[in-house]
């Protein structure tokens, strides 16, 4: 089921947005992002984020900002699920247009944006890292 952010659900959202990027990025330092840890639960009660709960248990969200995915986060256990699809899906229902940005290193949500139909319109460098990131989007 894909529902609204709760306040409640920052503790677990945490944990999969960390456990994901350690996962997913392994290309960038761990300390990276155990120092955006704040940062990231100070901003994402304010956020849209939306929820995929299974047994009222949470295995994934989304983060989007009036069309910008700032990212899916699927925890490790059920990755490959759909979850991270129907949390995307959820997206395209209620935005027109979509974008976002993706490592190139990150193969696996490269291959999974362009199986869901975004393009990719620049190639940039992230200032904060300076990996090579993909600026990508989707039009209904």
């Amino acid at each position: 089921m894909t529902r609204k952010y709760r306040d409640e659900d920052l503790g677990r959202i945490m944990e999969i947005w960390l456990n994901s990027n350690f996962q997913a990025h392994d290309f960038i330092s761990k300390n990276y992002w155990i120092s955006n840890v704040d940062a990231v639960s100070s901003m994402l009660p304010t956020a849209e984020v939306y929820v995929y709960e299974e047994n009222n248990h949470i295995e994934a969200f989304v983060g989007i900002d009036n069309g910008y995915i700032a990212g899916i986060f699927v925890s490790e256990a059920v990755r490959s699920n759909g979850m991270g699809k129907l949390l995307l899906e959820k997206c395209k229902e209620i935005y027109k247009k979509l974008s976002l940005c993706v490592y190139e290193k990150n193969g696996r949500a490269v291959r999974f944006y362009l199986r869901e139909g975004f393009v990719v319109k620049t190639k940039q460098t992230d200032i904060n890292t300076g990996e090579s990131e993909y600026f990508m989007t989707w039009n209904k």
